[in-house]
């Protein structure tokens, strides 16, 4: 039976990898980091600067509501930095971590994708929530 004490699956045996999401540099305009969301047909970009540390993440929720939140014209937001409107701080995961008790941490706070980074902040890769479940309920099917 499966339970937190046994789950042995790491957050890096279902992570995406580099290249398979959105990631940007913090010079990057708002438009083009939409754009790049799109590509992915993921609501996130990762925000890095140029030694791949992660500086940032922007949702499309977190623009929605900076969207509500400051009155200026729309096409005003596409030319800031995206960098401007992102989490400076987002939550984060390391690879080594259990996947059990990182979806637990997802679940408080209404998450769906976490970076994951190694101890200097680099980034390595995000863990999206759909794929992390379906991971455990294979699991259970064992």
């Amino acid at each position: 039976m499966f339970t937190p004490s046994n789950n042995k699956i790491l957050v890096s045996d279902v992570m995406m990898a580099l290249g398979q999401f959105p990631v940007i540099k913090k010079t990057i305009l708002l438009k083009e980091a939409l754009e790049e969301m799109e590509k992915h047909s993921l609501g996130i970009v990762c925000i890095i600067d140029n030694e791949n540390k992660l500086c940032g993440l922007l949702t499309d929720g977190d623009i929605r509501r900076k969207l509500l939140k400051v009155q200026k014209p729309f096409s005003a937001f596409l030319v800031d930095d995206a960098a401007f409107h992102s989490i400076i701080k987002p939550v984060c995961c390391k690879a080594n971590d259990s996947l059990y008790t990182v979806i637990s941490i997802m679940d408080k706070k209404k998450i769906w994708d976490l970076p994951v980074i190694d101890n200097d902040r680099k980034l390595l890769g995000l863990l999206h929530l759909h794929p992390a479940v379906k991971a455990l309920l294979e699991k259970l099917e064992e």
